[in-house]
């Protein structure tokens, strides 16, 4: 009987041992290398929201790291298959259990990554700096740190770096905490904005903000640098050959400095500094007909239109953003084309308004349940530059944290946090990364800018 009980136990064992090994190999089956990956036509590429990442811009699709990785699908012959984690934990998670191909996004170098994944030639070296406004007395070493104050951000890395600086060069360095609500980006448009002196940010933001703030300066090194790459599977050795192989070549091609250029180096500040007075006494533009047509179309006052138009071009209907939006009212080519204006008509002036004002009207309607009209138009502006996804979830944030949702001043506040990853991955946003500052800004500029024109012409 023992005999047999212990065949039985040998048995289930072995079972159990044959289980295991099944389910291992299974793991491994599901991790796809580079001909599964063309023979499907789809490349599974795991990233998270961010301003270097993705996001959504005017209902568009953008990031840097999405371009080339666009590219990257494009050079293959296959689809692209996105996939947004919350953080980087689950990027690592998904990789290893075969639900993505690629990590498209900054992984630092770790010995504990290493042991996980295989890095790939897609690497960058950031260091951790100092972003301060340009000027004469600008601070130009480590040791120029003490007896000033710099703000950061409460239990960040910034933080804890700062703390071991202060330590090297025998203290003096005064670090003020704010929120770990507060991003980094908003504290550098601080700085820009001379609201505080000094912070600390990684270079590659900081080279991003600079695009938008032309006044800041991020030249101070104050870390060692960080490794950080793309990364795959181990069980994908084929596809990082590619990789590796598809980076040297996009090294060589004009492609990848365009990109860089997007994001990294042109100008994205492009502001009204203020009311300029027209020679003609009652006159905005050389495009008021236009305007006082197209008003009617949609019941605004036409000088309301007139701001946007200022705000958006300049009245220059052959300008075109760093994001590709196009003509007098900046439409973006794909907003254009779902409301009837084709590409190659999309710098007319004419017919540039009446499709802004065409859509003006679609995101009029997805505010119904804002009753006071002021009121919904700021909401309109906010969706008109940055997309409507984005006001949906600080509007739902609002709500979650007990604020009206129909109020502007409760919902911008939350606009401006959706910088922050701790309410842009809250689960009841749907839309990620926003710089919030942009639409909150181009609200207030149009909307003083509308009082300005409202006492000048009729």
């Amino acid at each position: 009987m023992k005999h047999c009980l212990s065949l039985l136990l040998l048995f289930c064992l072995w079972l159990c041992a044959i289980s295991c090994t099944q389910k291992s190999q299974d793991a491994i089956v599901e991790i796809r290398d580079l001909p599964e990956i063309l023979q499907d036509d789809t490349l599974r590429v795991i990233t998270m929201y961010g301003p270097t990442t993705f996001f959504l811009y005017r209902d568009n699709e953008m990031g840097y790291e999405y371009e080339i990785v666009k590219q990257l699908c494009r050079d293959m012959g296959v689809t692209l298959q996105l996939m947004l984690a919350p953080d980087m934990q689950t990027m690592l998670q998904w990789l290893m259990q075969g639900k993505g191909d690629v990590i498209a996004y900054r992984v630092p170098y770790t010995q504990q990554n290493k042991e996980k994944v295989l890095y790939t030639q897609r690497e960058y070296i950031s260091n951790q700096v100092l972003v301060q406004c340009q000027s004469d007395s600008m601070l130009k070493t480590v040791l120029d740190l003490a007896d000033r104050t710099i703000t950061v951000q409460q239990k960040s890395i910034y933080q804890q770096r700062l703390n071991d600086l202060n330590d090297e060069i025998g203290g003096g360095i005064q670090i003020e905490l704010v929120a770990d609500t507060i991003s980094t980006d908003q504290l550098i448009a601080q700085v820009a904005y001379h609201q505080i002196a000094y912070t600390v940010s990684d270079d590659v933001s900081a080279r991003l903000n600079k695009t938008y703030f032309g006044n800041i300066d991020y030249g101070l090194e104050i870390s060692f640098p960080q490794r950080s790459a793309w990364v795959v599977s181990r069980h994908s050795p084929q596809l990082l050959e590619y990789i590796n192989k598809w980076i040297v070549d996009l090294n060589k091609k004009p492609a990848l400095s365009v990109i860089y250029y997007k994001y990294f180096e042109k100008s994205k500040f492009f502001e009204s500094e203020g009311f300029t007075r027209i020679p003609v006494p009652g006159r905005i533009s050389s495009f008021d007909a236009l305007f006082k047509q197209a008003a009617k179309k949609i019941g605004w006052d036409w000088r309301l239109l007139a701001a946007i138009a200022y705000k958006e071009s300049k009245f220059n209907p052959d300008v075109v953003s760093w994001a590709g939006a196009c003509g007098l009212m900046q439409l973006m080519p794909n907003t254009a084309l779902s409301v009837g204006l084709p590409q190659e008509e999309i710098f007319q002036p004419q017919k540039n308004l009446n499709a802004a004002v065409d859509y003006l009207r679609q995101l009029e309607g997805l505010f119904p349940t804002i009753a006071d009209v002021e009121e919904r138009t700021k909401f309109v502006l906010a969706a008109y530059n940055a997309g409507p996804g984005h006001v949906f979830d600080a509007r739902a944030l609002a709500v979650k944290y007990q604020k009206d949702p129909s109020d502007w001043e409760s919902v911008k506040e939350f606009l401006l946090k959706k910088t922050d990853p701790d309410f842009y991955t809250d689960e009841v946003c749907r839309f990620g990364y926003c710089r919030g500052r942009e639409p909150v800004t181009y609200v207030d500029v149009i909307m003083n800018k509308y009082d300005d024109y409202k006492l000048w012409a009729r």
